[in-house]
């Protein structure tokens, strides 16, 4: 065996990196179970091509998807804000108070109670990957905006909305899957009352360098699998028939979900925080 096949040999089961371990003698590992130490740099990377010592990205159990009548299972590796049981990972904010949950938990979902204010995390973060069910039941009556609003509002900020727009109509950047008042939906994918809407969202929290903004809000939406916004920029925080300017805050906030004065259910609610390239 050549040096070289020895050093990279030694180096893979170092790192615990081996494939096929029990497939090949030491003798018959090719370069391309290993990797290479003589290819080209990437570009704005300190790794090359195939790099024999770049880390292996950590394996997660991507856990179950939800049905009709279950709500599945989480990734190994999520936060999970909701687990069919309690509401131990929120509290109630109303008129600035802060209270323990006050939303009702019962058959494996939690339902906004109206007027009870906001339900918010007791914990903040920043870039993440969400995934939140939600449902309107039969019967609503309602019209536009007053018809099963809520929303799930990143950072206390920056709202996806929520509204039962499959029976129900109002303006396009207020509707379901909506980045309130600023872009409707690419298309408009929403279950009847009655049955469970998915969502699953992709949030890039805006950076600030003291008080400017070097990197402004994305969002990547999918419903029920179907695809709303493909790394979207929001042009600032949620609000009503005005335009609002970002203005600085931590690089971490709670997640909120709105009280608007509504009754939606909501069940599988679980966050992973994102992390760059090569983390361990």
């Amino acid at each position: 065996m050549s040096r070289f096949r020895v050093a990279i040999w030694t180096l893979a089961a170092a790192s615990g990196v081996l494939l096929g371990v029990g497939l090949y003698s030491q003798q018959q590992v090719p370069d391309h179970a290993i990797g290479y130490t003589d290819t080209p740099v990437l570009p704005g990377q300190k790794w090359k091509v195939h790099d024999a010592a770049r880390p292996k990205p950590v394996k997660v159990d991507p856990g179950r998807p939800s049905t009709a009548t279950d709500p599945g299972k989480p990734p190994s590796d999520a936060i999970v804000l909701f687990d069919g049981k309690n509401l131990d990972a929120w509290q109630s904010v109303r008129r600035g108070q802060v209270s323990p949950a006050r939303w009702k938990v019962e058959n494996g979902y939690f339902e906004s109670v109206p007027r009870s204010g906001d339900l918010v995390t007791k914990d903040r973060f920043g870039d993440c990957q969400l995934h939140i069910e939600y449902m309107h039941t039969p019967g609503q009556t309602k019209l536009g905006q007053d018809r099963g609003n809520s929303g799930v509002i990143f950072m206390g900020r920056y709202e996806i909305q929520v509204l039962e727009s499959n029976e129900g109509t109002t303006y396009a950047d207020g509707q379901a899957g909506s980045i309130y008042g600023q872009f409707p939906p690419l298309v408009n994918p929403a279950r009847p009352p009655g049955q469970w809407n998915v969502y699953d969202i992709v949030f890039e929290a805006p950076k600030f360098e003291g008080t400017k903004l070097v990197k402004p809000a994305f969002f990547t939406v999918f419903m029920n699998g179907v695809v709303l916004h493909n790394r979207q920029e929001a042009i600032g925080p949620m609000a009503h028939r005005v335009i609002r300017q970002y203005s600085a805050h931590a690089p971490e906030e709670p997640l909120l979900l709105q009280d608007h004065n509504e009754v939606v259910r909501f069940r599988n609610v679980w966050l992973r925080r994102l992390k760059g390239y090569d983390a361990q």
